[in-house]
């Protein structure tokens, strides 16, 4: 190798960008000179065989080489695009006698549907609307709830942790504790809210919404919680369906239940929502006078009851943004 072979080269390589015509012909020529095989870098590989004294001498002209290829490459590159360009303003034309397109009208996603829905139904009885961080602590997901240290929800594999007190909320429960704080009874108060949890198949995302509910005043008891959720659950499916109250166990709720509903397809009994009197503990820690007051809680995922109205098997396809499917809910 020598200075003349790396000068004869460069010319080469400036002849051929400037006779080039294409972006993709330039290209092309770009691969041939500076590509990982290219000409340049095939002199680098020799460049051990040469004598001491020449090695610096010739590794400074294939870098000289290497750059001023490289600022013609892009000069003839951006003489290309603009040639282009011009030639399209020419060619392509526009008949502005040609009627509009018509474009797409957006539909609310069934979740939004069911969230209207729900806010409809209890807001008519006077419950009010709050919201919570998705991101919470400890203390809200878990402590203030009476859910103890063992649980298996607090473990990594069921929760998202950011380190070892923040989180990304695994129920929207957390709510209660911070209204019971700020607020005095009587207190009527639903939320809705996005919630996290390492789980994923036809039924479970990491991520899906949850309605949370609860009431606090003189003399509530568990026929006050079945009546108003079966005056929902009816007037949300807009017929009366079968349903079950059997009893169930939650940290945070004591007498615990659960409310199930006869699946049409299988005809199979389906878990629909948790419910149960707030746990006297939880009352006592945000001062309430449990001697005087008392309240129930509720908690319904909404891609469950939407799954359950449209006849959908699986919960994935809500997040899949797929527009034949949205497009059923115009």
């Amino acid at each position: 190798m020598s200075l003349d072979l790396i000068h004869k080269l460069v010319m080469q390589a400036q002849s051929a960008i400037i006779q080039s015509n294409s972006i993709n012909t330039l290209e092309s020529i770009r691969i041939k000179f500076l590509g990982k095989n290219g000409y340049l870098n095939q002199q680098i590989k020799t460049l051990n065989n040469c004598s001491s004294d020449m090695r610096p001498k010739l590794g400074a002209a294939i870098n000289q080489a290497k750059k001023d290829i490289y600022t013609l490459f892009i000069e003839q590159q951006n003489i290309l695009k603009s040639k282009n360009i011009k030639k399209t303003l020419i060619t392509d034309t526009l008949d502005v006698t040609l009627p509009g397109r018509l474009s797409d009208i957006g539909t609310h996603h069934p979740i939004t549907n069911t969230i209207k829905r729900m806010k409809l139904f209890f807001t008519t009885l006077g419950f009010s609307i709050t919201h919570g961080p998705e991101i919470d602590d400890n203390y809200f997901n878990f402590d203030a709830l009476n859910i103890p240290t063992y649980h298996p929800s607090r473990d990594e594999h069921d929760t998202f942790w950011f380190d070892e007190t923040r989180l990304l909320r695994t129920h929207t429960s957390g709510i209660q504790i911070r209204a019971m704080a700020n607020k005095n009874p009587p207190m009527r108060i639903i939320s809705f809210g996005r919630v996290y949890r390492k789980d994923y198949d036809q039924n479970h995302t990491p991520m899906f919404h949850q309605m949370e509910g609860f009431m606090i005043d003189d003399n509530i008891n568990l026929c006050h919680l079945k009546k108003i959720l079966y005056d929902f659950l009816y007037n949300f499916f807009e017929k009366k369906i079968s349903l079950r109250f059997r009893p169930s166990y939650f940290p945070f709720t004591e007498p615990s239940a659960e409310i199930d509903v006869i699946e049409q397809k299988t005809g199979n009994w389906l878990e629909l929502l948790g419910c149960g009197m707030i746990h006297p503990k939880i009352l006592r820690q945000a001062n309430i006078n449990t001697k005087k007051f008392s309240g129930f809680a509720f908690g319904i995922g909404i891609e469950r009851l939407t799954m359950l109205l449209y006849n959908i098997n699986d919960i994935r396809i809500f997040f899949k943004n797929d527009l034949q499917f949205l497009n059923q809910f115009q």
